[in-house]
């Protein structure tokens, strides 16, 4: 069983479906159907209905189509975005995407799969530079520091995974990316003094591409709500209207995938991006870092 995913029979509900089960349940809610009424358009019986809003069955075009119209969604990024997420989870089922050629991603398969197609992602980090924005250096020594590799050409290969995500940063249709970063996981020397020269160096060019916001949250900040955990927030359409939360352990990779847990952490987020500096000066803190190196 993939990270993710869960199984009921030979159903497999994946987070990608749940969300866009959801979403769709919510734009129903909205319109003030029910699941007999969306059946009724798709020609379906309502427990077909209950299994797509809940996540148990990959979704067709014309069905997502079809209730869109149903529900009055007419804004053709809205609709296209929701017939996006159906094609990678389709796409998630059947092996497909470049991300499933590397199972050294391991738990990551999913996060990258949905990081693939988000229009957003905010990442707060404590203790290491974001995946988005590491150098191989930086990822191999990683890595390497986990110990949880035994052949080196495993973590050759994840290295490679992880720098072929950062291609959403400088595609036709990039990725907004705002990382919130702790002043510790800067002066950590990660693989040393000249591979850690070379991440901040890294992080002061890719701060400058008009989609990526760098923030750090500095030692003199003191305390404030990120202190205790790591997470991601990823956006499939406007901000908040379709979010999940991404939090990876040592143990378990969690997913939150409620609307009030996306409110909570988005909120949290934007709590310790008001603890870290401007950008400018988070800029020329990262440059004086580097320099005492």
């Amino acid at each position: 069983m993939r990270a993710g995913q869960s199984a009921r029979g030979n159903r497999v509900s994946t987070v990608l479906a749940r969300k866009l089960g959801g979403e769709l349940l919510r734009l129903r809610d909205e319109a003030g159907l029910t699941q007999p009424q969306a059946a009724e358009a798709l020609s379906a019986t309502a427990a077909k209905v209950a299994k797509m809003e809940r996540g148990w069955v990959p979704f067709r075009d014309p069905d997502i189509r079809i209730l869109c119209d149903l529900y009055g969604v007419s804004d053709p990024r809205t609709v296209q975005r929701l017939l996006d997420i159906a094609r990678t989870d389709r796409e998630r089922r059947k092996a497909k995407g470049w991300w499933n050629q590397y199972p050294e991603l391991r738990s990551l398969v999913e996060y990258v799969a949905l990081e693939d197609i988000a229009t957003g992602v905010r990442t707060w980090q404590g203790a290491f530079v974001p995946g988005l924005l590491q150098t191989p250096d930086y990822a191999r020594a990683l890595a390497i520091g986990n110990a949880d590799w035994d052949d080196p050409d495993d973590i050759e290969r994840f290295v490679e995974a992880k720098i072929a995500r950062q291609a959403r940063l400088t595609d036709g249709n990039p990725l907004n990316l705002w990382a919130v970063v702790g002043e510790g996981a800067l002066r950590q020397l990660v693989g040393g003094r000249e591979v850690m020269r070379a991440q901040l160096t890294h992080l002061a060019e890719v701060s400058r591409l008009p989609n990526v916001k760098l923030q750090v949250v500095p030692f003199l900040a003191g305390s404030h709500p990120g202190m205790t955990s790591a997470f991601s927030v990823v956006s499939f359409a406007e901000p908040g209207a379709m979010d999940v939360v991404y939090m990876d352990t040592t143990s378990s990779t969690l997913w939150l995938e409620s609307e009030a847990d996306a409110t909570r952490h988005n909120a949290t987020f934007e709590r310790i991006a008001r603890s870290g500096l401007a950008l400018r000066d988070s800029a020329a803190l990262i440059e004086r870092i580097r320099k005492e190196l």
